[in-house]
This record gives structure tokens, sequence and C-alpha cells, in this order.
């Protein structure tokens, strides 16, 4: 018997002893070569055809693009139960937001931010900071999170949608779900639609001056484009107005996101890293300071600058749209009326703080 069990040849014998298969499973793997990485395209192109659309519809019924990409996007948001689907949305989700972000640094410069004025600089702080607070309390008395008021709050003292994109890449999907953050863009998206048509006429209603009117809607507007449009619906020197304070409060968007990473701590992924990568800004907001510094040092023609604008949208759409495809209906259902009133409280505080100071400075 000892005789046998030395001349038994255990290396050529199956795997008796591999219980769940984890041994069979790592040799076919090496037999096979690497793992090859799922293809983009059927995702892509599925999140490019449905923004596509939003953005037909857009152009000839009026409405705000990147809520119809939120809406095309939730209604097709069954596609994404094809792991196919998966790379391409997650890429556009993702790849696309920060690119969008980075490219949006061409409309901005420090000499706009200057021109603004000490004075009107500040209170424009202050509103932003009112704005973040009343998210941040909305959240709390609708009996949400205060990661949800959090980025209610920012996206609407920023610049909506790429804002909130922004901010929910710090947060992460482990401290707010997909379907609240889906849920934030629509209220963000509507209320911005709203501010846009109600705000130049309040402002004509109230005898605003020329000043007056461009940082009212300039400072509470969350949209970038439909804050300079709603300046310009009220006169062309609020539009200037408001189109300078607009884009100073895109210029912070960099300093938010740092806070907001500093405060809230890492997340479950990043929690190992050592303290500097935690405290450090993510890639496309340092890239988003370098266009802007650079658009500062030497100014880019204004066909570039719209091109720029328009490759901003485009990539911001794809994100959203692919965001909205992602988000799962039934998570949506149980959220309910509640992910909405951050959005509202930080819009009407907005509203509200903006025009106290735009009566009492201008």
């Amino acid at each position: 018997m000892q005789h046998n069990l030395k001349t038994v040849d255990w290396d050529n014998l199956p795997h008796g002893g591999d219980l769940f298969g984890e041994m069979e499973l790592a040799a076919r793997e090496a037999a096979g070569g690497k793992k090859k990485r799922p293809p983009l395209f059927p995702g892509l192109a599925l999140c490019g055809v449905a923004a596509a659309a939003a953005a037909w519809l857009s152009g000839h019924y009026g409405f705000p693009i990147i809520l119809l990409g939120l809406l095309v996007g939730l209604a097709l948001n069954f596609v994404s139960q094809d792991p196919r689907t998966h790379a391409g949305l997650d890429f556009a989700s993702r790849t696309c937001l920060r690119w969008g972000i980075v490219v949006l640094g061409l409309q901005v410069t420090f000499a706009q931010i200057g021109a603004l004025g000490v004075a009107p600089f500040i209170a424009l702080l202050a509103v932003m900071a009112v704005t973040l607070l009343a998210g941040l309390a909305g959240a709390r008395l609708a009996g949400q999170s205060r990661y949800a008021g959090l980025l209610s709050g920012g996206a609407t003292a920023i610049c909506g949608a790429s804002a909130a994109l922004a901010l929910y890449g710090v947060i992460g999907k482990e401290r707010l779900s997909q379907a609240q953050f889906a849920l934030t863009l629509v209220g963000v998206s509507l209320a911005s639609a709203l501010a846009m048509t109600i705000y130049p006429m309040l402002a004509a209603q109230l005898s605003l001056s020329d000043a007056q009117a461009g940082f009212l809607i300039g400072a509470s507007i969350h949209d970038v484009a439909q804050a300079i449009g709603g300046g310009y619906a009220f006169s062309d020197a609020a539009g200037s107005q408001a189109t300078i304070v607009k884009l100073a409060r895109v210029a912070l968007l960099a300093p938010l996101v740092a806070l907001t990473s500093l405060v809230i701590g890492p997340s479950n992924e990043s929690a190992e890293q050592p303290l500097w990568r935690r405290l450090a800004l993510p890639w496309f907001i340092l890239a988003f300071l370098g266009v802007v510094t650079l658009n500062s040092l030497i100014p880019v023609p204004a066909p570039v600058a719209e091109t720029g604008l328009t490759a901003s949208k485009t990539l911001l759409l794809l994100a959203v749209t692919a965001t909205a495809m992602r988000s799962r209906m039934d998570l949506l259902l149980e959220v309910g009326w509640r992910s909405v009133v951050p959005v509202a409280t930080a819009t009407l505080a907005s509203f509200a703080c903006a025009l106290g100071f735009a009566v009492l400075l201008l």
C-alpha cells in the first residue's frame, strides 16, 4: 500500500478536491488567455440614438434638451437589462461627463469673474451658501439623506445638471442611489426651465434695472444656457450681466467639489487610499481649472468657444441620457415625490436671496 502511494502521479489526477470549481475555472481562464473587454458599441449606439431623439425634440418644440435627454433615457431604461449595453452606457455616463465638464472651461475666464466686482461676488457667494443649506434643510424635512440635499443644493447653486454630475462622482453610488440621482436631475432641469420663463417676467413686474435683473437671473437660474437666455429675454444689458454672474458660478464648481470631498470623506471605494489621494481633486476638475486658466491667458476665438459649448452640451447630454437609461424605474417609484423637495427648497431660497441682494446692492 505504501509502495502504491509513492508511485501515484498526483499532478495528472483530476481535481478531486476542487469542491467549488475554482481550480478548474482558473485553468480554463489561463488556457483561454486574458478576458476580453465587453464592447462599447451597443450601449453607446443606443445612448446616441436616444440623445439624438432628445435633441430633435428640443429643436422642434423648444423644450430643455437636458430634461428631454433624461425623459427619453428613463423611457428606454429597459434596454439596460441586456448586459451587452452596460459597458457603453457606463462609458457615456462617466467619460462623456468628465470631458464635458473639461470643455465647459472654455466659456470662463478669470477676467470675467473679476469684472463682477467685489460686493456682487461676495453676494453671489452668499446666495450659493444659502442655496446649499436650503437643499440640506429640504432633504431633512423630506426624510432624505444629507447626500441628496448636498446634491440638490450644489446643483442648484452652481450650474444645474453638469454640477450634479460632478458632485455625484464625488458622492458615489454607494451613498446615493442612481434612482435618487436621476430624479434630482429631473427636478433641477424642470426648475431651471420654469425659472428661465418666469424670472424675467417677475423682474419686469418688480421694475428692476438691467443690472439688478441680470444679477437675479444669473445668480438663481441653474443651467448656463437658460440663465444667459433668461437674461437676454429681459434686455441685452441684463443678458451681459447675467452671463458674467453665471460664469462666475461655473468657475466655483471646482472649489465646491473639493469642499464636498473634504466634508463627506472618502467613499467605500477610496477609503483604503492614502490621505493625499483622497484629498486630491478629480482629474477632470483639475483639467477644468487648467482650461479656464489657459482661456484666461490666451483668449479663445469666438468660433472655438461656440464649438466648445456645443461639444460640452453634447457630451453632457450623452452622460445624462446614459445615466437615466441605467436607472431602475422600480427604485424611482419607491423614492416618490420626496426626492424633489430638496430641489424645490434650494430653488426658492436661491431666488429669494438673489432678489434681496439685487435690490440692496445694485
